[in-house]
This record gives C-alpha cells, sequence and structure tokens, in this order.
C-alpha cells in the first residue's frame, strides 16, 4: 500500500518532478555549441524553409508529444485546475517514454473555455509530432478533439475517451469468443456517459452491437429517447426506447456490463439478475463500480475487468497509448483514425490469446504466481509486457499506411523488427542476432536439461522464431508431462532418453576410446553415456546435433567440463575463451576472457584477444582490441605488466591487420580523447570496444559490475575455439537468455566449425 508519505517523497526527493530534458548531441566544445546554435542550426533552418517535411529529419518534432490538459477532470480528483494537474501530465510523459521511447512536452494551460484550448493546440502544432488530450471533462473533450482533428495535420488522441474504449474492446471481444457469444445479438449496459463512457459505446457499435441492444445510463438514470434532464449533444445520439430507468432496470438480463462511474454502484442483486456467464467490466478508478468478491459471492460464471492491477484483466490505458503514438509518429500519419484504433484493438486481443507463449520473464516477474493461459483470468495483456510495442504499433502502423493517412510507407516486417530498438538496445542487438540465425538452414540444437520449466518456455520461442531444431534430453513422459501442465505444445520436437536411446551403446564405445588414457573405464563410460551432460556433448562430437545449450543445473566449471574433454579446441587453436556481450544504450562491448582462463600467460591473452575479436567481427563489428592494466604502456615496470605488453606484440604478429593495444587503464581505453591527449602514440585511434583482462579474476569482476551497477545487459559468456558449439549458460540464465545463446549457438554452426 502506497502511503501519502511515500507518493510526496518520491516527488520530491532529488530534483523536484519525475522529468528532465536531455540533449541529444554532444555539447561539450565550442564547436559543438556552434553547430548546435549559431552558426550552425542555421544550416538546418534554411532546409526546412525550403522542404518542410525536413523537419523531422533535423528535429525532435517527429518524437515529439505535446500532453495537453486544462484540469477539469484530473483522474478522480475532478476540477482541480491546471496547476495542481502537471504531475498527473508528467507522469503521463513517463509512461510514453517508459513504454514506447516518445518524447513528451506537458502543457497544463490555465482555462476552462475550450476554444482558447483549441487556438493553443492550433499555434504550437509546429512544435509536435502529436498532441494527446488529457483530464478534459466532457463534454468539452470532445468539442476539442473533434475541433482539432479537423484543423491539425497531425495526430490528436483524447486518451480518456479512446485508451479506455480500445483496451476494454479488446477484452470485450476475448470475452465474448470464450462465453460463445454472437456480438450482434448481446445486451450491452454502460454506467457513466462521460468521455470514456461515450467513447467505448461508440467503438463497441462499430464492432458490431446493435444500437438497440445498447443502454447507457449517467447519474440521473437510465439516457432514453425524450429524455431532458443533463443531455448533451454526445448523450442523445446514444438514447434509445425503452422502458428501463435505472441501471437496475438496464442489468436485468444484460450479458454485458461497462462500468466508468463510481465505486460501488452496482449491487449483489443486480449482479445476480444479469444473463447467464455474463461480463461485467468494473472499470471505475481507484474502487470498481462492484468488486469481484462481491460478484463471487452470488455467481461463479461471470467473467471480470476492472482498472485495478491486484485483480485479474487490468483495463490499463498504458496498454493504448504509448503504441498507437508510436506507429502514427513513425508512419507521420497526419491523424488517428477510426481503422488504426481497431487495429490496436484486434492486436490486444490477439496477443492475449498466445498465452504463455513467448511471454518474457520479465512479465512473469512483475506478476509472480499467475498464470497466463487464455481464459476468464486472462483475456487482454498485461500492462508490463513487452510484446505488446511490436503487436500493436505494427498493426496500427499498417492500418495508418492502407487507409492512406501516413506521409511515409514501411515494410511492416522491418519495422517489427526497428520497434525493438524501444525496449532497450539489448534487445535490438539481440534482434539482429536472432535474425541472422533463422537466414539459413536450420540446426539441431541439443538440450541436456530437457526438463527444465526454463528451456520448455523457451523452446516454445525458439520453434515460434523457427531458430534451430531443438532436440530435449530427459525421461520422455516426464518431459511431455511438465510441458502439459505449462500449456506447451511440444509437437514435432525430439525428446530423447539416454538410459534407453539405442544410440548410448555406439556413444559409450566412443566415449571410452576417446578417454581410455584418460582413466576411464567401461562402468565409467557407461556412468557418464547415461548422464544426460556427456550423452548431448557427444551427440554433438559425433554429428547427431550441431550445437548444445546446458548449463542451468550445475556450476559453469561443470557444465562445461564435458565439452572441453570431448569436444575439445578447434583446428589450429591452441585454446578456448569464454566471451560476453555487454551492451549499454549505444554501445556493444567484448570482454574476454570471462569464463575459462584463470591465470593467462602472454601467449594465451594473446589468443584470447584474437578470439574475442572475431567474436566482435563475427557478430557484425569491427574489432578494436584493448589490453587492459592498471598501467600504462609500462608505467608500473614489473612481470605483470610486460606479460600485458608481451600478449600485444604476440597478436600483432600473428593478426597484422588487427587493431589492438596496450597495456592500458579501462578509462583510456574508452576514451580516445584522453588517450591520444596522454599517449599520441597508441596504435589505435577509435574506443575500443574489444576489452582483454589481464586474469579471469579482474574480468568476472568488471562483468558483474556492469551487470549489477552500469545500467547494462550481459550476453554469454559464448564459447569460442571450440571444435564444434557448445555453450553453457549461468545457472541463473533467464529464458530470454537461452533463447539468446540459441540463436548465438545456431550461428556458430552456420560457420561451419
Amino acid at each position: 500500500m502506497i502511503s501519502k508519505k511515500d507518493a510526496l517523497d518520491y516527488h520530491s526527493e532529488g530534483r523536484a518532478g519525475k522529468i528532465e530534458v536531455v540533449p541529444t548531441k554532444p555539447a561539450l566544445t565550442a564547436r559543438d555549441l556552434s553547430l548546435a546554435y549559431t552558426p550552425g542550426v542555421a544550416e538546418p533552418c534554411r532546409e526546412i524553409y525550403r522542404h518542410p517535411d525536413d523537419v523531422f529529419r533535423y528535429t525532435a518534432r517527429s518524437n515529439l508529444v505535446a500532453v495537453v490538459t486544462n484540469g477539469t477532470a484530473v483522474l478522480g480528483l475532478g476540477n482541480i485546475g491546471a496547476l495542481a494537474s502537471k504531475p498527473v501530465m508528467e507522469g503521463k510523459g513517463v509512461l510514453f517514454k517508459r513504454f514506447a521511447g516518445i518524447d513528451v512536452f506537458d502543457l497544463e494551460l490555465d482555462t476552462d473555455d475550450p476554444d482558447k484550448v483549441i487556438e493553443v493546440c492550433k499555434l504550437l502544432e509546429p512544435t509536435f509530432g502529436g498532441i494527446n488530450l488529457e483530464d478534459i471533462r466532457a463534454p468539452d473533450c470532445f468539442y476539442i478533439e473533434e475541433k482539432l482533428i479537423e484543423a491539425l495535420d497531425i495526430p490528436v488522441f483524447h486518451d480518456d475517451q479512446h485508451g479506455t474504449a480500445i483496451i476494454s474492446a479488446a477484452a470485450f471481444l476475448n470475452a465474448l469468443e470464450l462465453t460463445n457469444r454472437n456480438i450482434e445479438t448481446c445486451k450491452v449496459v454502460f454506467a457513466g456517459a462521460g468521455a470514456a463512457g461515450v467513447a467505448c459505446a461508440e467503438l463497441y457499435l462499430k464492432l458490431g452491437v446493435k444500437r438497440e441492444n445498447m443502454l447507457m445510463t449517467d447519474s440521473r438514470g437510465v439516457i432514453y429517447t425524450g429524455r431532458t434532464d443533463g443531455m448533451n449533444p454526445y448523450k442523445e445520439r446514444l438514447a434509445i426506447e425503452t422502458e428501463a430507468r435505472t441501471l437496475e432496470d438496464a442489468l436485468r438480463g444484460a450479458d454485458v456490463f461497462v462500468g466508468v462511474s463510481s465505486a460501488g454502484l452496482v449491487t449483489k442483486s443486480m449482479v445476480r439478475s444479469m444473463a447467464d456467464q455474463p461480463l461485467i467490466f468494473a472499470m471505475a478508478n481507484p474502487d470498481p463500480e462492484v468488486t469481484p468478491a462481491d460478484v463471487r459471492d452470488v455467481r461463479d460464471d461471470a467473467i471480470m475487468a476492472t482498472g485495478r492491477s491486484d485483480y485479474p484483466n487490468q483495463v490499463n490505458n498504458v496498454l493504448g497509448f504509448p503504441f498507437i503514438f508510436r506507429a502514427a509518429l513513425d508512419v507521420r500519419a497526419r491523424t488517428i483514425n477510426s481503422e488504426m484504433k481497431m487495429a490496436a484493438v484486434h492486436a490486444l486481443a490477439d496477443l492475449a490469446k498466445q498465452g504463455e507463449q513467448g511471454l518474457p520473464d520479465e512479465v512473469r516477474l512483475a506478476y509472480p504466481g499467475e498464470r497466463f493461459e487464455f481464459g476468464p483470468n486472462y483475456i487482454i495483456p498485461k500492462p508490463f509486457d513487452p510484446r505488446v510495442l511490436i503487436y500493436e504499433a505494427s498493426a496500427v502502423a499498417q492500418a495508418a499506411m492502407e487507409t492512406g493517412v501516413a506521409r511515409i510507407q514501411l515494410d511492416i516486417e522491418e519495422y517489427r523488427h526497428q520497434l525493438e530498438r524501444y525496449r532497450g538496445h539489448t534487445r535490438h542487438v539481440l534482434r539482429t542476432v536472432l535474425n541472422k540465425a533463422k537466414s539459413q538452414q536450420r540446426k539441431r540444437v541439443v538440450f541436456p536439461e530437457g526438463d527444465e520449466e526454463r528451456v520448455l518456455r523457451a523452446i516454445e520461442i525458439v520453434r515460434e522464431e523457427d531458430l534451430a531444431e531443438p532436440v530435449l534430453l530427459g525421461n520422455e513422459r516426464g518431459i511431455a508431462d511438465r510441458a502439459r501442465e505449462l500449456g506447451i505444445d511440444l509437437g514435432g520436437v525430439s525428446v530423447i532418453d539416454p538410459r534407453t536411446s539405442e544410440r548410448s551403446a555406439y556413444y559409450r564405445r566412443e566415449l571410452l576410446q576417446m578417454r581410455r588414457h584418460k582413466g576411464v573405464t567401461v562402468p565409467d563410460a557407461e556412468r557418464l553415456i547415461a548422464s544426460r551432460s556427456y550423452f548431448g556433448v557427444m551427440m554433438v562430437r559425433l554429428g547427431d546435433a550441431h550445437g548444445l545449450v546446458t548449463g542451468l543445473t550445475k556450476s559453469y566449471p561443470e557444465s562445461i567440463r564435458p565439452s572441453l574433454e570431448l569436444i575439445g579446441v578447434a583446428e589450429g587453436g591452441e585454446r578456448a575463451a569464454g566471451v560476453s556481450l555487454v551492451i549499454q544504450n549505444e554501445r556493444v562491448l567484448f570482454f574476454a576472457d570471462t569464463s575459462i582462463n584463470v591465470a593467462p600467460d602472454a601467449e594465451t591473452l594473446a589468443e584470447i584477444a584474437g578470439l574475442a575479436a572475431s567474436t566482435a567481427e563475427w557478430l557484425g563489428y569491427e574489432p578494436t582490441v584493448a589490453v587492459l592494466s592498471f598501467s600504462n604502456y609500462g608505467s608500473y615496470r614489473g612481470e605483470e605488466s610486460r606479460r600485458l605488453a608481451e600478449a600485444v606484440q604476440i597478436a600483432r604478429r600473428r593478426w597484422p591487420d588487427l587493431k589492438i593495444d596496450g597495456e592500458m587503464q579501462a578509462d583510456l581505453a574508452l576514451d580516445p580523447a584522453k588517450r591520444s591527449s596522454r599517449f599520441p602514440f597508441s596504435e589505435i585511434e577509435d574506443a575500443a570496444n574489444v576489452l582483454v583482462f589481464p586474469n579471469l579474476q579482474a574480468a568476472h569482476i568488471g562483468l558483474r559490475l556492469m551487470d549489477a551497477a552500469a545500467d547494462a545487459s550481459v550476453v554469454g559468456p559464448i564459447m569460442m575455439g571450440m571444435k564444434s558449439p557448445v555453450n553453457s549458460l549461468q545457472p541463473t540464465a533467464s529464458v530470454e537468455d537461452i533463447v539468446n545463446m540459441t540463436a548465438i549457438t545456431v550461428l556458430q554452426a552456420q560457420k561451419e566449425y
């Protein structure tokens, strides 16, 4: 429970408020400032004057949205005015940035006059790529949005209207499917005739609800034809001929209740009077019109949705506006039309039907103990599901292009991949890896821990992405039962039990032949081949699989030992090394060696440098290598410095074209300006992206610090220098880690080790 003090401290501690403006270009030197402002800024001004659409190329307008309010209907607080609404508008900006990478200026207008709001927005059109209207009372909000859509050539969207309508409509479609209802015959009752209620009703009509089957109520009762009190043109559009006068009358026999009104409005007796398997969307905040507990007291066949995160099926507007605007900005849409809204509805509904398939670990962690199977308790995606960005934004962009409101056309598949960057640079980098892995013939990858939940969930994604042909090791019945329990379809996935496999005898003979001079006896070979670790490695060794991914149930040394014993290093190489990717916002670094060589000599360090550089090049990065130390170019005259300097010389002799230098301190490796000012003779000019550490201890400490304290994501270690692709994960690896390592293993196999 959040206390008043918690909320006030959150907003006041440190820098006041929740947002700041940060430059996106360098502004450190006099030259930088001359480029950012005068005289350099004149050039883009001239270009925009000649070609107005170039404003999207040279300014932030292409990613900038105005969140506009006059504070007349703020959350559940009512008309608290523009000034008091500012924390909410800042919060809206945080959601835009967090979920879709969109920048926001919040504009709180001190006026109750809707025409003044319209005039301000019209005057500000050159500044923004879109306008999100927020917390403006009805019916002013309808009038303001209509006039701005007519007047402006950028998207205008009143989230209080359309957000709730779009999210609840997705839930509505899925609930209809679960209860086998026909949308044309179901009776729908709305409570609340403000912005959200009217928008919900109008969208449901577009979905196919019949006008004669819809009743709307407000604080005065049913809105019926001929009613005069409390009416406005927007309510008039939704009035029908009916004898019902109260909400209780309206709900009798109703199939669906949609509430956007006030807490406690619906009684247990009203719920009892509804049709079989009623759909009850009680979305008043912070407390619903009727609680799930009260509904359960009188019937057990209802499907519920609310606006709260502590109940199933949360109707949260954050599932809509960030991604709708993301798409509108990316195609430079002139408006957000009904087809784009409908595309968002169907994208959300379709994603919920995916259930557990492809669900990221971060969603499970955000909702511990919950199941994500399509059904009465899961009819819309969770607000923190990062897949929403891909599904919804791509669908909305497609609709904008098809209906002619987009200024530019995008390849929709390429756009889906581009959207990964808003989920972080890590996802963007790894999407590139996944795409490369899918671009050639599929490879067979074996997973010794075939009964592990994380492996099974990863296999589901591997199959969906068509990354590999997975082979699971373990008891066939046990794996099948576990998959069924998790709702995972293993159709077409090979499952092999080493204890009963017809290949076991062959593997046992081969292992004995390989290891007989290493003290392995016949009983030892039988015991080893019965273990999934050794069986999996022998599959790769003898060509029955192209690669292996393991490591979830053992320590790293234990999990990698069978591979080192039975696979060995590649021909022409002398050793293997673990190379880890460290992915930051705009930078990818390669750390080596992070897993195998404890105290490498100069020759080993040179080999590690070469393997790490080849890893970077293989993944599409031009390697610049720095051998790291606490000293710079022999400033410490000791054995350690000489060992590192010798490693650099050995690497240069072996790979004359390799950009490598050292030994040097880490800050100099990453900052070429600082390096050149102190050591102008440095052999490398750019910032290093391949960092070779003096020993395993230093590498591991550096890697874990980056993982924990540097806002970086770590992938790996990737085993390099082996005869065949075998990779071991950390025991804490997530489902996403397993998928990523599978893609990397496939890429290694495509390299034809």
